[in-house]
């Protein structure tokens, strides 16, 4: 390999030829999909995805030696941004049929997830997100409540989002190998949930009750209204729970009230 994996930019690449078929499989590409791959890396799935003939592809790569090892190895095949994809402005496919994929640095993974569910709610086309995360932050993304896992993660990501486990993959499907397991996770938008005028105020609301992940709900219930009885009653909250044991959707609901209250 010609490029050595930057460490500082969580730099693994998968190298496994049946993982990369089947996460270039499960995005069902078709010919009017631009795809959208986050952090390349070495282009090892890029080959996999051009194969598929989608409308066009765009990787958005931070480091700039790979960027021109994979102008070399593509050239016109598909069009590269160099820049942090969490810098992009990428309003430029908002009338695109959107598939993206990505093998996600561990240390920002969750913060591009955030930022692909916002262009959701934006109303931008996106058919699916097939995503490569640390098993322990998947396992975060997809939890139920009155589990450890559940939390801020998995009410934003459940929010807008059916999410289907695809893989877990073991670190020799890496190069280098990282010290933990990875799980592949399918995302596809949801056409009915509960509309909220702006996601700030789900993450608002939801920091305000996992800051206190040890009270019972009726301190922050407390702290986000002044009637929090009546808010309680009304969505059948028991205020003596904790809360990871309030469901995503009495989330969504929280939010829907707290919002009357600012809009």
């Amino acid at each position: 390999m010609k490029i050595k994996p930057k460490k500082s930019l969580g730099q693994n690449f998968l190298i496994d030829r049946n993982i990369l078929k089947i996460i270039s499989d499960n995005g069902n590409i078709k010919s009017n999909n631009t795809i959208v791959e986050i952090g390349p890396g070495s282009g090892n799935l890029t080959r996999f995805l051009i194969d598929e003939n989608p409308k066009k592809i765009i990787t958005i790569e931070k480091d700039k030696n790979l960027v021109k090892e994979l102008k070399i190895k593509f050239h016109d095949k598909i069009n590269l941004i160099n820049d942090d994809f969490l810098k992009v402005d990428l309003n430029f496919l908002r009338n695109e049929n959107i598939i993206f994929f990505g093998n996600l640095p561990f240390n920002i993974s969750s913060q591009i997830l955030i930022k692909l569910i916002k262009l959701k709610i934006e109303g931008f086309k996106i058919e699916k997100l097939i995503l490569m995360f640390q098993k322990e932050v998947a396992e975060r993304i997809i939890a139920n409540h009155d589990t450890n896992q559940y939390g801020r993660l998995s009410i934003i990501s459940q929010w807008c989002m059916n999410i289907v486990k695809i893989k877990d993959i073991k670190p020799s499907s890496f190069y280098p190998m990282p010290k933990v397991d990875s799980t592949l996770l399918s995302f596809i938008p949801k056409q009915n949930y509960l509309k909220l005028e702006k996601i700030k105020t789900l993450e608002h609301v939801t920091n305000v009750f996992f800051n206190l992940r040890r009270k019972m709900v009726r301190k922050p219930m407390n702290i986000l209204f002044e009637d929090a009885n009546k808010i309680s009653e009304k969505l059948q909250i028991n205020l003596n729970s904790r809360p990871q044991n309030i469901s995503c959707i009495n989330y969504y609901k929280i939010c829907e009230e707290y919002e009357k209250l600012l809009y």
